[in-house]
């Protein structure tokens, strides 16, 4: 059992100065203030401690890509490479590809989560049952009509929480309700569906968008397509690649003012050059090239991103901030932390993250004055960075 003093402590909900934190056997047990605590100091945390960060968007990190190598090794590396900017929990992603392929990754991700695996908390398949016209990087020959083989696949019950990206144009509501019913969270995107047809996948149990305004039909005078339908259904959710490359900084606003925090989630879609040195990685016939804080093709087209969780809550306060006085930044900036940890768990039904609060799992993480993550845990195992004061026995 190991006590810890946070300077600051963001619950979420409330901004806490001087808490104490116990935790015990990766569980949080109590958090009280200090000032009125018993307990002994074991680990002094001088910054703001968090709960993690839960990104449902991990295509890779760490020099590794899923679609690539669909091994707990591979996962154990995407996973180290996303720890070190504040990410405790993830779904890694499966880019369209073949049945073989999704048959792997999921015993991939059943593996880790027979060993416990720390942050693995299942898998999201995006596609392969897209939109040919909004299919990004994906590739074209693997995009296909649903089939009986897809569906044994992403209804098992052994991978912990799916997320399954689909264009509803493609996938009847039917097969949209049933895989609800099992336990699948269906996430549209992809697509080039009209308002109406969004609205009936909705209507049978879809309540995400995947990295919403890419790849999605647009919102014109008299169509309002699937943009209009994310930002003004209140039953869904949406993810939102916040570094200021996919998105223009004004439609992150909008989204946040139409969908709001408890719905709105960050998420990165990040590629295999999160967390290490990487700039190439070769990517179908092509290469995906990193230059600054953006990953292209050859032909300069967006391919999946090089963001981190931190940076996108760095980008997305900076942007909610801008021009607002001191007091509302308070609010903003907790708004920004739970839409990369309380809204990411409450979409996926991670009924035990998110939060700190006692009785949730001790995932949390410190983070300095200009939002940098310094240090990163795990069920209450310190995973990555460095925590600043080390041991205090006062």
């Amino acid at each position: 059992m190991k006590t810890y003093l946070a300077k600051q402590l963001f619950d979420g909900q409330h901004m806490h100065n001087d808490m104490h934190m116990k935790v015990d056997k990766g569980q949080i047990m109590a958090i009280e203030s200090a000032l009125q605590s018993p307990w002994k100091t074991d680990i002094e945390l001088d910054g703001t401690v968090s709960a993690g960060f839960i990104d449902i968007q991990v295509n890779g990190g760490g020099g590794v890509l899923f679609n690539d190598e669909q091994t707990p090794k591979a996962l154990s590396k995407i996973m180290q490479g996303h720890a070190k900017y504040g990410t405790t929990t993830m779904l890694p992603t499966l880019i369209t590809d073949s049945n073989k392929k999704m048959q792997r990754a999921a015993n991939a991700v059943r593996e880790a989560i027979e060993i416990s695996m720390p942050g693995i908390a299942g898998i999201h398949f995006e596609g392969p049952h897209l939109s040919l016209s909004k299919k990004g990087i994906h590739c074209a020959k693997q995009i296909r009509v649903i089939s009986d083989a897809d569906l044994t696949i992403v209804t098992r019950k052994n991978i912990g929480k799916v997320l399954m990206t689909i264009a509803p144009e493609n996938v009847p509501t039917d097969i949209i309700a049933d895989l609800v019913n099992q336990g699948v969270v269906v996430s549209l995107g992809h697509s080039d569906a009209d308002v109406d047809t969004v609205l009936s996948a909705i209507d049978a149990g879809a309540h995400c968008f995947t990295h919403l305004f890419n790849a999605m039909s647009g919102l014109t005078a008299r169509a309002p397509g699937m943009i209009s339908a994310a930002l003004t259904d209140k039953r869904v959710g949406a993810g939102l690649i916040a570094d200021l490359h996919h998105v223009h900084q004004y439609n992150c606003k909008l989204a946040y003012q139409c969908i709001g925090p408890q719905r709105l989630m960050l998420v990165t879609d990040a590629m295999a050059h999160v967390g290490c040195d990487m700039q190439v990685y070769p990517w179908l016939n092509a290469n995906i090239t990193k230059v600054g804080n953006k990953l292209t093709l050859d032909d300069g087209s967006l391919a999946g991103s090089c963001l981190d969780m931190a940076s996108a809550v760095k980008n997305m306060y900076a942007l909610l901030s801008e021009g607002v006085l001191a007091n509302e930044q308070h609010r903003l900036l907790n708004d920004a932390l739970n839409m990369a940890s309380a809204t990411p768990a409450n979409l996926m039904g991670l009924k035990r993250l998110g939060k700190l609060i006692p009785g949730h799992q001790a995932d949390f993480i410190l983070l300095n004055q200009d939002l940098s993550v310094q240090a990163s845990w795990i069920k209450g195992e310190h995973v990555a960075g460095a925590v600043i004061n080390g041991t205090n026995n006062r």
